[in-house]
Order: structure tokens, then C-alpha cells, then sequence
């Protein structure tokens, strides 16, 4: 019973972060939508290509987020700023429940039949674009709160569960949704979606309000160009954002599974959801380790190396015609992104100064989340215009050129260090 104990208070010590019961709150929110919204996005992406049997649709499904979440990012930083958190983490959330119960209706058998495939595509899109708007304020409200629940000298240990907790979301997801697709299929599944988001209100209530610590009202124009002179002003964060942003551009693969799953690797349904869950898999090992074994020497370099080895992983996916080598390659690629995940976050926390995180986190949606599904365009394109073998692999051999890059144009990211970094002055 002592021996229990003493692991207990050995695993708090060494995670302080997690005794904070509004961090457990927070952790159990991002999760929860992280999960719905990646079980979502799955199955859409199943459905899309099925329906229309074009490579190009999967990239449309992207860039149908990709546009209002770069559009809006940066008027959302500021409104973020200007307003309590929660407040619009809970508006934020009522919006995503909203196209949940419209796409799950959409999806239904008897409204199915009633729309050509063309409709259902474009309303598809339509509500895939309403969920971009709602991500660009999503985003800086959460990262702002983070601030606010987690104290600074926490913030490394905290952002490793943030992260794991983001990818346990985006493996379990992908996973349930590929057996959700097989057992109940895709109505049933998207109804799973809007209950589970329906749950999240509880955690976010759970979380106290709290100040407005951007009181001085300013014009949104003002306030917008102040977010970005900051990161462009920041060297480290720039450096560590493009790095970030162009390797997902070029990097990403996840939105041609549907065509590796079907016309290169002969799978099922049963296989889409474990290669889409490879790399949160993968993701999620590495984020456990460093969890217990954190990053506190040369997290620069290592960032730099991490990257290189995500490209390398997918170029060697993108040529692999065999299941079992897809799967490992993947794995490996989401657990070197891990690695750049929490690196790059933490340098975000770091140097952020509390009044502006709203805007700066805003120009960090802009930057790397949206280049996930601008990424998943620009994979759809290219595999029109070039094949999709093709393209994953032009893709990575361009990741290892931004590595190259970054590596030379930015010393300050090489010798980056976590001790002793202060937030900039704004």
C-alpha cells in the first residue's frame, strides 16, 4: 500500500501540471473535441471518396476548412483577447454541436436519397467551411486558457499532456471511426460524434471564469498587425512556425489514404482506420515518454532532426506498397512530429506575454494548423497532376529543402533553449 502511494506522489512530482483540477478539465475538453472532430473528419473523408471516387474532392474537402480558418484567424486573436475564455470556448462548442447534428442528417438514408451526389458534396463542404470559422476562435481560446489554468513554470510539463491529450483525440478517433464505418456505418457514426460533443459541456463548465487581461480597447486593425509584428519580430518563434507550417504543407499524406487504402495497399475499412490512426499512434508513444523523460537539452537540434525524420518516413511511405511497412512508416512519422509538437508549443508559451496570446496563438492557427488542410489540397492536387505515389514523395523531398532551409537561415532555432526563456515584450 506505502509502495502505491510513494509511485502516486513519484508520478504527481514528476507531472505537477496534473493536479491542477482545472488542467484535468482543460485536458478532458481537448481531448474529448479533438476525438469528435478527427472521428468526424474521417468518416467525411471516407464518405466523400466513396461517393465520388475523386482524389481531387479529398483535397476540396481541405481547403473547404483550410480558407475561412486562414481568413478569420487573425480577427478571431483579437476578439479572443477581448473576451473571457470560456465563454468562447462554450460558443465555439454549440457551433461545432450544430453542424454535427446537420452533417449526421445529411447523412441519413431518407435525406441521402434525396439530394444528388453534387449537393451532398457541396453541403459537405459548406459545413466542413463553417467548421473553419468556428476553429480559427476555437484554437487561440483554448491556447489562451491554457495560460490561465497552468502556471509558467509548468508549462513544459503541461504542454506534453496538452499534446498527448490532442493526440489520443486524433488516434482513438481515426480508429473508432474506421470500425464505426465497418459496424454501424457512416450516420450511426456521426451521430456518435454529436453525443460525444454533447458531453464536453460539462469539463468546460467545470473551469472557473476568468479576467480579461487585454482590457484597452483598441480597432481590430491595430490589434491584428500587433500580433503578427510580434511573431514577425520573434525569431525563434518564426523560424519554428515556418518550419513547422511549410514541413505539414509539403509532409502530409493523411488525405490520400483513402486512395492507398483502396487502389495501392488492397485494404478494407478495418485497415483506412488503422493507417489514419498510425500516426497519433506513434505520436502518442513518443508524447508518454517525454511525459516522464521531457526535453531539456538542445530541443533545437532535435527539433531539426525530428523533422527531417518525418520526412524521410514519408517519402519511404509514399513508395511502400505493402500494409505492414505503410503502417510503420506512418507510426514513425507521427512520432517525430511529436517530438516538433511540444518543442513548438512550448517555445509559443514561453514567449508569448499573456495579454496577446489570443492574437499570437491566432497567427499559430494560421501559420501551422491550417497547413494541415491546405496541405490536404495540395496532396489531393498533386496527386491529380502527378499521381498519388508521386506526390507523397515529391512532398517529403520538399520537407527535407525547408529543413535545409530553416537549418542555415535560422542560428537562433539551433541553439534554442527552454531555461531561462522569458516572454518577449510585446
Amino acid at each position: 500500500m506505502n509502495q502505491e502511494k510513494t509511485k502516486i506522489s513519484g508520478f504527481f512530482y514528476k507531472n505537477p501540471s496534473l493536479k491542477i483540477k482545472e488542467f484535468q478539465s482543460y485536458l478532458t475538453a481537448r481531448f474529448g473535441l479533438i476525438f469528435a472532430l478527427n472521428m468526424q473528419s474521417t468518416i467525411l473523408y471516407y464518405w466523400v471518396y466513396q461517393i465520388t471516387n475523386d482524389k481531387l474532392s479529398l483535397g476540396l474537402v481541405g481547403l473547404a476548412e483550410v480558407i475561412p480558418a486562414i481568413g478569420c484567424s487573425l480577427i478571431a486573436g483579437h476578439f479572443v483577447d477581448q473576451n473571457e475564455k470560456r465563454k468562447m470556448i462554450l460558443m465555439c462548442l454549440s457551433g461545432y454541436l450544430a453542424i454535427a447534428v446537420c452533417l449526421a442528417i445529411l447523412a441519413l438514408p431518407v435525406t441521402h436519397q434525396s439530394f444528388s451526389v453534387t449537393t451532398i458534396v457541396c453541403l459537405i463542404y459548406f459545413f466542413v467551411f463553417l467548421g473553419g470559422i468556428l476553429r480559427s476562435f476555437f484554437s487561440p481560446s483554448m491556447f489562451s486558457l491554457f495560460g490561465m489554468v497552468v502556471p509558467r513554470e509548468h508549462y513544459a510539463n503541461a504542454t506534453s499532456w496538452s499534446s498527448m491529450a490532442w493526440q489520443m483525440g486524433a488516434v482513438i478517433g481515426p480508429l473508432v471511426a474506421g470500425f464505426g464505418i465497418a459496424w454501424i456505418g457512416i450516420p450511426a457514426g456521426l451521430f456518435v460524434v454529436l453525443g460525444i460533443q454533447l458531453l464536453l459541456f460539462f469539463p468546460i463548465l467545470s473551469i472557473s471564469v476568468k479576467p480579461i487581461l487585454k482590457k484597452a480597447k483598441e480597432p481590430v486593425l491595430q490589434s491584428v498587425a500587433d500580433g503578427l509584428r510580434f511573431v514577425v519580430k520573434t525569431p525563434i518563434l518564426l523560424a519554428a512556425l515556418s518550419l513547422d507550417m511549410f514541413s505539414v504543407l509539403f509532409g502530409g499524406a493523411v488525405a490520400l489514404l483513402p486512395v492507398y487504402q483502396k487502389e495501392i495497399l488492397h485494404v478494407g475499412e478495418m485497415g483506412f482506420g488503422i493507417l489514419r490512426a498510425a500516426p497519433g499512434i506513434g505520436a502518442l508513444m513518443t508524447l508518454g515518454l517525454l511525459a516522464f523523460l521531457p526535453l531539456k537539452t538542445y530541443p533545437g537540434r532535435k527539433l531539426f532532426v525530428c523533422v527531417t525524420g518525418f520526412a524521410l518516413s514519408i517519402i519511404v511511405f509514399g513508395i511502400s506498397t505493402n500494409f505492414y511497412l505503410s503502417f510503420a512508416m506512418l507510426l514513425l512519422s507521427g512520432m517525430f512530429d511529436a517530438v516538433s509538437v511540444v518543442i513548438r508549443s512550448t517555445i509559443l508559451q514561453l514567449v508569448t506575454p499573456d495579454e496577446m496570446r489570443g492574437r499570437v496563438s491566432a497567427v499559430n492557427t494560421m501559420f501551422v494548423s491550417s497547413s494541415n488542410e491546405l496541405g490536404d489540397f495540395e496532396s489531393g492536387l498533386m496527386a491529380h497532376w502527378l499521381g498519388t505515389v508521386r506526390a507523397v514523395v515529391v512532398g517529403g523531398c520538399l520537407t527535407l529543402g525547408v529543413v535545409a532551409v530553416t537549418f542555415f537561415s535560422a542560428p537562433q532555432l539551433r541553439r534554442f533553449k527552454f531555461e531561462e526563456q522569458k516572454p518577449e515584450k510585446a
